[in-house]
């Protein structure tokens, strides 16, 4: 089985060219929404349809910004909620090779056996595979 993490301080991350890559290879249509020149969001569905955020936020029913909560997790895709063993994730960085890295990441992918119960386990971004275990503190 393959999978992708990051091996270097920072962070995992993907760069727009690969969630651009990402989205065609799952079929969806991308809207990058720019917040500076680190980060994005990325939807899949045309300004019209996203969530409109409750403002002042603060002083927003819980209910209101709970349901903004859900319709953004719905309508969008953040690169660190996809799986790690996403197939197509593990093809992007595969074909991109560094051009799929976020800004502060190095990402590799890393095969291990079939079967195997695994985690992806990180000290300040830099991450490796892990078979899970039982663990007591």
């Amino acid at each position: 089985m393959k999978l992708v993490i990051n091996t270097r301080f920072g962070g995992f991350g993907l760069s727009e060219k690969a969630m651009r890559r990402y989205f065609e290879l799952k079929g969806w249509p991308l809207y990058v929404e720019k917040h500076g020149s680190l980060h994005s969001t990325y939807w899949k569905v045309p300004p019209e349809d996203q969530p409109i955020q409750p403002e002042p936020w603060e002083t927003a029913p819980l209910e209101d910004r709970h349901r903004y909560n859900f319709e953004h997790k719905q309508k969008s895709v953040y690169e660190g909620d996809i799986q790690r063993d996403d197939q197509e994730l593990v093809r992007v960085v595969e074909e991109l090779g560094s051009a799929a890295n976020g800004p502060f990441a190095e990402l590799t992918v890393v095969e291990i056996p079939d079967g195997v119960e695994w985690k992806i386990e990180e000290y300040d971004g830099n991450e490796h595979v892990a078979e899970k275990h039982r663990t007591w503190e």
